[in-house]
């Protein structure tokens, strides 16, 4: 009877164990769950900006030519198209040129919109160096608010080609 007792109490005792080591397993991923979910979303990768390589090339490039065209679509929107020519006054091909667009209210304080477009294109085939292209950008969601003038436009990305 003592015998079976010890037994009794043993059995209860590795009952308790496992249920107190199944409730800790559970609360501890519970607590991950928790701090993951708390963390929030990733933040997604932003595109590739400007290497110190490309940095320095970018006083051989030549923005110039800039012509503004403003035109109602069907939708009832406006169509902004940037027109302008890019030239490479330096000694590399280059592959892809993106360049920043940033247009301003009337006050010249506050950006309105920014938005980032390529002017070399890989598809378009490289710039040559001494080698100039027109590009075109159009616009369809810059704000009533922008002050028509020009944006100011910046570098953005350079890939050389081989």
């Amino acid at each position: 009877m003592v015998h079976n007792a010890r037994r009794l109490r043993e059995t209860n005792r590795s009952g308790f164990l496992v249920l107190l080591t199944a409730s800790a397993a559970v609360l501890a991923l519970g607590a991950a769950a928790w701090f993951y979910l708390l963390r929030g979303p990733a933040e997604p990768a932003g595109p590739p900006g400007l290497s110190a390589e490309a940095k320095a090339y970018t006083k051989h490039l030549g923005l110039s030519d800039f012509e503004i065209k403003a035109a109602d679509s069907f939708m009832r929107s406006t169509l902004v198209e940037l027109l302008g020519r890019i030239t490479n006054k330096g000694g590399r091909k280059l592959r892809v040129v993106e360049i920043t667009c940033v247009f301003y209210d009337s006050s010249m304080q506050y950006t309105v919109h920014r938005e980032r477009v390529a002017i070399v294109r890989a598809k378009d085939g490289p710039l040559l160096p001494g080698q100039s292209r027109n590009f075109r950008l159009p616009f369809d969601a810059i704000p009533s608010t922008w002050n028509q003038a020009t944006p100011q436009m910046v570098i953005a990305h350079i890939e050389f080609a081989e």
